[in-house]
This record gives C-alpha cells, sequence and structure tokens, in this order.
C-alpha cells in the first residue's frame, strides 16, 4: 500500500488513492449492531457502509457511528464485501461512504456488490433513504468515480437522497464532519427517542493521524547490490514507549518533509527570498518553513497547473488540462519545478503560492514485520524513488525522506492502519500463498514471521521476483535460512531479465496451476501485494486460468470460483 511507485525509476502517474487516516484505529469491530445497551435494540436501524482499499473510509465509517450513537440511532457497519444484495436493498436508513480506487475503479471489497446493484434494473429502491460520502484526491481526472457512481446508482433506483454527495479531498476531515452533521440528525428525524450507552470497550489510541508517534528510525539499510538498477532499503523504526501495537498485514503512516534543495530551488522559482511569514494553520511561519513541512510541493495541484495555464497561454499545456490522457503525458516526470522553471515568467507571492497547494500527505507502507515477533520496533521494505527527467534529478518524497534526511537522531511521525482483512489465515494449518514480488514481498516477510512464531503447521509458499536475482534478490539470505528451517515450504522465483525471454510470477503460477489449484482446493488463502497497474491484473487473469484449467471449469464458473474466494477473504490483495 505504498503512495509511491516503486517499480520504475520514473514513477507512473500513480493510481488514485484515498488517504489513510488512523483517527479511531482499532476502535471498532466491523459490525456495531449496538452500543451496549439493551435500549439499541429499540433504537432506529441505520446501515453504515464502506468501500475501501486501504483503510480511510471505514475510519470515517466508524466516526459516523460514533455520532449516530450521539443521536440515539443503531448503526451497523458493515464493509461493502459483507452485505449481500437482498439485505442491502432492504436497508431503510443507509450512509455509504467509499474510496475510488485505481483508474475510477470500486475499491476491491465494493466490486461484487456493486456488480450486482449496477446490472439490475429491477431494483425497486423507493423505501431506502441515504447519502453518501466521496473519498478522493482532485489530482486525478476521475476523481470520486466510485462515490459519483453509487450516489447515482441508487438514485436512478428510486432512492431518497437525504444529503447531497459530497466530493471529498484528501484533506477530508473537516468536510467529512461537516456532512455527518447534516445527514445523521436527519436520520434521527422522527425516531423514537432513546439513550445509547457511547462507552466504548476499547480505547482510542493516543496517536493518530492527527497526532503522530516521533518515532526513531534504529536502521536502514541497502537491500539490492551496488549496481542495480533500483535501490530498495530496508527500514526499523522504533515505537518503544508509545503503547502502540500492530498485525502483520496492517501499514505504518510516515508523515516526511520535503527535500530542502526542492525547497529552495522552488522559492527562487517564484521569486521569492523563503524568509516570508504567512499563517498556516493558525501558525505563523516562514514560507521556506511552510513549504518543508506543511505542503505537497512535488506533484503540482490542479489549481497550480490552471493558473500557470490560464496566464501562460501556452497551447499545449491549456490543451493538455481539457484531456486527462494528454495530461497525464504532460506530466509524465515532470514536477513543481520542472514548470516552474519552464515558465519563469510565473512569479508569485508567498501567499498566493501557498493557495495554489495541497496539504503534504503521509505515505503509507506495508509493514514487513510481525507485530507479535516484533513488538517494539516495525520493519519497512521501500524502493527508493530517484529518476533524471527534464535535465534534473527528482526523488520521490517519502522513500528519499527516509533514505537521505532521517539519521538517529531524527523523529519519523508516523501513525499505524489497521488492515483488518489482509491477515494471515486464523487456521493456522490452512496453506498460505503469497505473490509478491519486488517491494509487494514486504507483508508476506512479515506473514512468515508471524506464522514461525505461531508455530504454524499450514503450507507457505511464496512467488517472488524482480529484475535480476544477482543485484536485486532482496532478503536472500532470510529467505534461504526459511526454506532451510522448513518454515518456507515453496518458494518459485521468477527474475524477468536473467534470460532473453521475460519470465514475472504469473507465468510461474501457471507453471505451478496443477499443485496451486490443489492447494486452493483445501482452503488455501490467496494473497497479492505490489504493483496494481500490470502486475496484480495479470496474476488476476492467471489465477482465474489456473482454476479454469486445473478445475476443468469454463471462464464464468472459473470467476465465480475466485468470487467465493474474495467472499471467503481467502483471496486478499494489497496493491498500489
Amino acid at each position: 500500500m505504498k503512495t509511491e511507485n516503486n517499480t520504475q525509476n520514473i514513477p507512473f502517474n500513480p493510481a488514485q488513492q484515498a488517504w489513510l487516516s488512523g483517527f479511531f484505529a482499532g476502535m471498532h469491530s466491523h459490525m456495531l449492531q449496538s452500543a451496549g445497551s439493551g435500549d439499541s435494540a429499540n433504537a432506529r436501524l441505520i446501515h453504515i457502509l464502506y468501500g475501501t482499499q486501504t483503510g480511510n473510509s471505514e475510519s470515517v465509517a466508524h466516526d459516523a457511528a460514533t455520532m449516530a450513537k450521539a443521536h440515539g440511532l443503531n448503526p451497523s457497519v458493515l464493509s461493502l464485501d459483507e452485505i449481500d444484495k437482498d439485505n442491502f436493498i432492504k436497508a431503510e436508513y443507509l450512509i455509504l461512504i467509499t474510496s475510488t480506487y485505481g483508474e475510477g475503479e470500486m475499491p476491491d471489497n465494493s466490486q461484487m456488490l456493486w456488480d450486482e446493484i449496477s446490472s439490475d434494473d429491477s431494483l425497486d429502491l423507493s423505501n431506502m433513504k441515504y447519502s453518501v460520502l466521496a473519498l478522493g484526491d482532485t489530482s486525478y481526472d476521475l476523481f470520486c468515480k466510485a462515490g459519483i457512481d453509487w450516489d447515482e446508482r441508487l438514485e436512478k433506483l428510486g432512492a431518497n437522497r437525504l444529503v447531497a454527495r459530497i466530493d471529498c479531498d484528501v484533506d477530508f476531515d473537516e468536510a467529512a464532519e461537516g456532512w455527518m452533521s447534516s445527514v445523521i440528525p436527519l436520520m434521527a428525524e422522527g425516531a423514537a427517542s432513546v439513550t445509547i450507552d457511547t462507552n466504548e470497550s476499547a480505547a482510542v489510541s493516543t496517536y493518530n493521524r492527527k497526532n503522530p508517534f516521533p518515532a526513531t528510525l534504529t536502521a536502514n539499510r541497502l537491500l539490492t547490490s551496488a549496481d542495480s538498477s533500483k535501490e530498495t532499503r530496508h527500514y526499523e523504526i522504533s515505537i518503544t514507549g508509545s503503547d502502540l501495537s500492530y498485525e502483520a498485514g496492517d501499514a505504518l503512516n510516515v508523515i516526511p518533509t520535503n527535500c530542502p534543495e526542492l525547497v529552495a530551488n522552488i522559492i527562487n522559482a517564484i521569486g521569492c527570498t523563503g524568509t516570508e511569514d504567512e499563517p498556516v494553520n493558525g501558525e505563523l511561519m516562514s514560507l521556506s518553513e511552510a513549504l518543508r513541512t506543511h505542503f505537497e510541493i512535488k506533484l503540482p495541484s490542479k489549481e497550480l497547473l490552471t493558473e500557470i495555464a490560464e496566464h501562460s497561454g501556452d497551447s499545449e499545456l491549456n490543451a493538455a488540462l481539457a484531456d486527462k490522457d494528454k495530461l497525464s503525458s504532460y506530466l509524465w516526470g515532470r514536477d513543481t519545478l520542472d514548470l516552474l522553471l519552464q515558465f519563469p515568467s510565473m512569479q508569485f507571492s508567498a501567499a498566493e503560492f501557498i493557495r495554489l497547494l495541497k496539504p503534504l500527505q503521509h505515505r503509507a507502507y506495508s509493514i514487513s514485520s510481525s507485530g507479535k515477533a516484533n513488538p517494539e520496533s516495525v520493519h519497512l521494505t521501500i524502493a527508493s524513488v530517484r529518476y533524471n527527467s527534464h535535465n534534473r534529478d527528482h526523488k520521490g518524497v517519502c522513500s528519499t525522506y527516509l533514505a537521505d534526511i532521517v539519521d538517529d537522531t531524527s523523529e519519523v511521525r508516523c501513525f499505524f492502519s489497521p488492515n483488518k482483512v489482509f491477515r494471515v489465515p486464523e487456521n493456522n494449518d490452512l496453506p498460505m500463498i503469497m505473490v509478491g514480488p519486488g517491494t509487494g514481498i514486504a507483508p508476506f516477510r512479515a506473514f512468515l514471521q508471524e506464522r514461525e512464531f505461531r508455530q504454524a503447521n499450514g503450507l507457505n509458499w511464496l512467488f517472488f521476483g524482480d529484475r535480476n536475482a544477482a543485484t536485486d534478490y532482496i532478503y536472500q539470505d532470510e529467505m534461504t535460512a526459511m526454506q532451510a528451517s522448513g518454515l518456507l515450504n515453496r518458494l518459485d522465483l521468477a527474475f524477468s531479465r536473467d534470460q532473453e525471454e521475460k519470465i514475472y510470477v504469473q507465468d510461474r503460477m501457471r507453471e505451478q496451476g496443477a499443485e496451486l489449484f490443489a492447494q486452493l482446493e483445501q482452503g488455501g488463502y490467496f494473497f497479492v501485494c505490489g504493483d496494481a497497474y500490470r502486475m496484480a491484473k495479470d496474476v488476476d487473469k492467471a489465477l482465474h486460468d489456473v482454476i479454469a484449467t486445473h478445475g476443468n471449469l469454463s471462464a464464468d464458473q472459473a470467476a465465480d470460483y475466485v468470487n467465493q474466494m474474495k467472499k471467503e477473504k481467502r483471496y486478499v490483495r494489497d496493491v498500489y
């Protein structure tokens, strides 16, 4: 669950991602049928459903449930794959909160229900009262598309919209709270007055997105060889004294600071000195400090692009803004400084420039350690993003913040986001099949540590690959030791550039298709982590092919098989 692309020297224009939040991490279960009071059974039931790829919408859903209980309502919080079509259409009061994933797609946990609801025009939802909150990022063209699609579909099927949909940008807290404050009182209107106990059995963590823990970096070592075409590093971050805990499969959110050199070059490009004082979040600070710690200055916002296009009159940029494909091509390899250098006549006051920027966001990384085996430390496996474009060296914001800026005297501000679905199987005897090329190996290193800690007997099978074995086989010593100990039962490797014909993990899956299907038939769990654009899609296609071929099934039957695995949480992805 990375927010920087770790598969290319020049990063792709990344997929739409809902930014992670930890306000109420670990605070609630997936389902809140009651608040611990006998009166809750008499309260009006409202369904709060969320679609999420990374956890943000789930966090907001639980915030909404807390507010609903304060209004005497009985909220049931479910992910969109935890409610079937029949129960969905029976819901009288519905709050739907969803992020958008990939190229305007539904999150993984929403797709099956969406397919059912969107394909049946006979449904009558005239008894439903609803509202939709959409989470997204205005940097991307298909902003909040999943939320828009749900909202329009519910309306078309006759549902009654209580409050207009709100489309939230990455800094969503205030907008989401305002939306909740509008819709929840309306859902409580006319309901019997019921007092609901709002005390929660689980305590809210002291540290979260608004109050990150000041951790310490204790290890930073290079995993790839010095002559590799990539730079992948292993980090260890101490959380001693935090009282925080995490599970294998969770994410650590790191709040970076911007590169001081980039800050200085941007300040020079806009014609400022950096000493200009401006108010930021109620605090007066210098422009230099504001750009270093508070604002996104690498990826240009649409507001900045529009401002430059309008005032420069540049035909290419103006044409790009009108066409998402052209804009993607135009921005390939470009950052904010490239644009400012391209249009040197564009000068801004400190206040003008800040108004055109978006807040600096945390970056989420899949944790590569087990919280049980390493309770005081969090391990991360991150590829440093470095590339040359437009005659300049470029760097990823957070990956090189950790690689180049942080040392053992620095504070690494961070917080956890649980991923309650992406978990080691509870049954220690069931097979666990993991597909994680490149830095996608991160959560599976954690899974293997977890299985070892539990002394689990189930089969552990890893598909791993990268470019070249000699330079890119990260954690080779550990994998070899795990094989020798019997922890890692099977390891299939795919190093794409070690032979004339490129070989990928999906090719290894097909080669081992008979055994792979046999393990699935025994109740095996199938996990995927890594690049969402190509690898995850290719692996999904290979999985369908393996099941169809070795299960003697048609394409439709194989799809049903895969969908059943998803419903059982036996096919789960952590892709970015």
